[in-house]
């Protein structure tokens, strides 16, 4: 019998390598820093918040990544024009980006009756926009070396329409739009693509969601609250990386199963999410 290759390490694969990961300050992004630093990685750390990101970083050396190896670089992904600075920070520190994880992104909960179209437009300029436009930026440094990988945390709501969160779902059918196609793009090019897709891991992401005001929501969510633990969640999408899994579906609940129905029976998914959605509309009401 021959036996199958074994799967490489996260060591093996991400040793030395330079890793900028935006929305790093918390959830899936701190937790994957965290899991790069062990690996050996190098890393650049993004967000808005300084003072997150320098606790971020403190958890990266605990983990073993030598201080001058984790960067803090603060950035708002809806801010385009303060990327080619930030690109041009990263590369006279390291001299090259072999990973980028397009991982800043907010989320919504309001109904489309009661929801600002300025609403819509920020949820489209962070998870959409700001994801495009960083990687229109490091895209030619990867082109010029002949090899780099892009990656983006997309969502479930990705993949289906889920009650709540048109916008999100919206602007998660649309990274998975544009990173798919650019996939396609870039491969003979050396450059690879990988989106990531995650039912509810246990983040702050609904007390951070948008209301329809635009005002943060605040509110515990149960579903989310009963995720997978984000460190489980850091650890399934590294070893996706080192498996070359181009599409890599990460979460262990309910929320999963959705994605095989929605490929096999897209009418029954529609019926069980008009009956989640009179479910969560029902207890709303006073």
């Amino acid at each position: 019998m021959i036996n199958a290759p074994a799967t490489p390490a996260p060591a093996e694969v991400f040793a030395e390598q330079v890793v900028w990961i935006t929305g790093a300050s918390s959830g899936i992004g701190a937790a994957l820093a965290v899991e790069f630093a062990a690996a050996g990685a190098r890393l650049v750390l993004s967000a808005r918040r300084r003072d997150r990101l320098e606790a971020v970083r403190h958890q990266c050396i605990e983990a073993g990544a030598p201080p001058n190896d984790v960067l803090v670089q603060p950035l708002d992904v809806a801010a385009a024009e303060a990327m080619p600075a930030t690109v041009d920070g990263v590369l006279a520190h390291f001299g090259q980006i072999d990973l980028l994880i397009n991982n800043a992104g907010i989320s919504q909960r309001s109904i489309c009756l009661d929801t600002d179209l300025a609403v819509y437009r920020r949820l489209f300029e962070v998870d959409v926009l700001g994801q495009i436009a960083l990687t229109k930026q490091v895209l030619p440094h990867m082109v010029a070396r002949g090899q780099g990988h892009i990656a983006v945390t997309a969502s479930v709501a990705g993949k289906v329409g889920a009650p709540l969160r048109t916008g999100y779902c919206a602007a998660k059918h649309a990274v998975m739009g544009f990173f798919d196609a650019l996939r396609t793009e870039v491969a003979h090019l050396g450059v690879k693509v990988t989106t990531i897709v995650p039912g509810y891991i246990r983040t702050d992401i609904a007390r951070q969601a948008l209301t329809g005001t635009g005002a943060e929501a605040g509110d515990v969510e149960d579903d989310v609250d009963n995720g997978m633990d984000v460190v489980e969640c850091a650890r399934v999408i590294l070893q996706g990386f080192c498996n070359g899994t181009e599409e890599i579906e990460v979460g262990n609940g309910p929320e999963m199963g959705l994605l095989e129905l929605k490929r096999k029976d897209p009418t029954a998914t529609f019926r069980a999410l008009e009956g989640m959605a009179a479910e969560v509309l029902a207890r709303s009401r006073p």
